[in-house]
């Protein structure tokens, strides 16, 4: 799992140590302990999914797919080949992610896979689409809905169709105010909830 950077993965070799319902399919042999998997989901041979993590309904886990420790997957996501997905991130439910650039149902090779990182601690909403080829940064924040086409900075809030970046966010998921006080390069925002300062360099 070097390309993805997630947490410790190990194929099972004792007694399962997962949980899965009695309707999913899973082929797997790289599952983390404590990962809990829900009804009618699909978790391919060859795919790795870390410790902890919870992947919903009719959730479909692609071969080559990699997810990391920690990680929610809500109902009805797809998680194709090529995509990475780091510790703690959450994806919303419907929420869709690619893998091919220039999709043919009649030309199809592994050369036409485009990968996709979704870095740690980020959170896609429901039924977000991301273009494959980019990466989400750290923290970040794609609300409900939005089309994703470029790479995303860390902490940043992206919301509308084509998405664009409208603001930050902290760790704790609030968006970022503004404290009054510039530097140069930088801006210094606080999260209203928590009150946390950050600052947000150029």
């Amino acid at each position: 799992m070097d390309s993805c950077r997630c947490g410790e993965i190990r194929e099972m070799t004792g007694p399962q140590s997962y949980y899965a319902h009695p309707t999913a399919i899973v082929e797997s042999l790289a599952i983390g302990e404590g990962t809990k998997i829900w009804h009618f989901a699909h978790v391919r041979q060859g795919s790795k999914i870390g410790k902890n993590c919870i992947i919903g309904k009719s959730v479909y886990i692609d071969t080559g797919a990699e997810i990391g420790n920690n990680v929610k997957i809500q109902n009805f996501v797809s998680v194709y080949k090529g995509v990475s997905i780091e510790d703690d991130v959450f994806v919303g439910p419907s929420a869709t992610f690619t893998n091919d650039l220039y999709p043919r149902a009649f030309i199809w090779d592994e050369e036409h896979v485009v990968p996709t990182l979704i870095s740690k601690g980020a959170s896609i909403g429901a039924n977000a689409t991301l273009v494959c080829g980019i990466t989400v940064g750290e923290y970040a924040m794609i609300g409900a809905g939005s089309v994703v086409t470029k790479d995303v900075p860390p902490f940043a809030l992206i919301l509308g169709n084509p998405g664009r970046k409208v603001g930050w966010v902290c760790y704790c998921g609030q968006r970022l105010k503004a404290i009054p006080q510039e530097f140069v390069g930088k801006t210094v925002l606080k999260c209203p909830a928590c009150e946390k300062s950050v600052e947000i360099t150029n």
